[in-house]
């Protein structure tokens, strides 16, 4: 069952419950948009139903809300910045921002962060600078839940990488896991009490698991078991190239930077992103190069499709859709989650979201 909020109702119900946390109603906003645009893209494991696991680190005093993050290392191209643990979107929208002056300023902007926390979506980051006209990269490493090819221990992290391109219409988009899945997916499908429909993830003695709770404890407890890189297990379908993209984010992320690795991150506190900001510019005319790009999207759509198919995607094409059908006719939240955010908002002490269902 789910419930139609409108976005409205959505970023209001955000907004008041981080301020209730603490946050100014700035950063309450900033974090709630990170959120919003995550369930608009429809990609409800890293939307509101992450309140709950934020609301638990605060509580905890993991996530620091009063932290300050620090720069410890500069060039007028780059900086390393520690967040010193503070809310992973407020750090690393800063971050980004930061990047976007830098390239606007000298052509390419680059800035890793250490020691911050989970950030929501990697291609909210990467639309930042691309909705300046700059071509956005963010990666970000994660908690170890990936098993790499012929491993049966969880070594890398989900290790997103997402890339925003300038085009005549939407920005070329792509945001991707190099898992599989994701590990906030298998906290949805348990929450759903649905088994993986997949072979998507491991046991501890790397053989293929369907069960969501048995994947989930053992990657909490470090026993062996996790979910596979994209492409699989082996080698017949490719699951090293996943591998190798995780493999990618981590040195962009934690070895740049100075941070935990996946191998020996917590659960949260130190974790290591990357945020690039480059100007088109610095290869020829910017509106040629947009121009280039409309016409490669235009020639893929145009091209044959498959027997049954009316469509070729581009990545990120859905998601733009998606969106834009969303902020019209509202985003459906499970009904769990409801629950969970007006367990939060009663104990909080503010007005929660009633549950219609549909």
């Amino acid at each position: 069952m789910y419930t139609i909020i409108s976005c409205e109702q959505y970023t209001s119900l955000g907004e008041r419950i981080f301020q209730a946390f603490g946050f100014s109603k700035e950063e309450s906003q900033q974090i709630t948009d990170v959120l919003l645009w995550a369930d608009l893209f429809g990609v409800e494991s890293h939307g509101i139903s992450r309140i709950l696991k934020y609301y638990r680190l605060l509580k905890d005093g993991i996530v620091d809300r009063h932290a300050v993050p620090k720069k410890v290392f500069e060039t007028p191209l780059s900086a390393v910045i520690d967040a010193k643990s503070s809310m992973g979107q407020l750090a690393a929208s800063a971050a980004m921002r930061e990047a976007i002056d830098k390239a606007k300023e000298h052509g390419v902007g680059m800035i890793q962060v250490k020691n911050s926390n989970h950030y929501g979506i990697a291609g909210y980051y990467a639309l930042m600078a691309a909705g300046e006209g700059l071509i956005g990269i963010s990666m970000t490493n994660t908690v170890a839940i990936m098993v790499p090819t012929f491993s049966a221990e969880a070594l890398l992290g989900s290790n997103p990488i997402a890339i925003a391109v300038p085009t005549k219409g939407d920005p070329f988009l792509f945001d991707g896991a190099t898992t599989v899945i994701t590990r906030g997916k298998l906290e949805l499908y348990k929450k759903l009490e649905k088994e993986l429909p997949y072979d998507w993830a491991v046991d501890d003695e790397g053989l293929i698991s369907h069960d969501p709770a048995e994947v989930l404890d053992c990657i909490g407890k470090k026993t062996g078991g996790g979910i596979l890189p994209v492409g699989g297990a082996g080698e017949e379908q490719s699951g090293y190239k996943g591998y190798g993209f995780a493999m990618i984010c981590e040195i962009m992320t934690s070895v740049l930077s100075g941070g935990v690795s996946a191998i020996h991150k917590k659960e949260t506190g130190d974790t290591s992103q990357c945020f690039y900001a480059i100007d088109p510019g610095l290869f020829g005319n910017k509106e040629e190069i947009k121009e280039r790009l409309t016409t490669l999207i235009t020639e893929i759509h145009g091209a044959k499709k498959a027997k049954g198919q009316e469509h070729i995607w581009v990545p990120g094409e859905k998601e733009f859709l998606r969106a834009e059908q969303r902020k019209g006719e509202g985003i459906p939240i499970n009904e769990k989650t409801i629950e969970e955010l007006n367990h939060i908002a009663l104990e909080l002490g503010i007005k929660g979201v009633e549950s219609s269902g549909d």
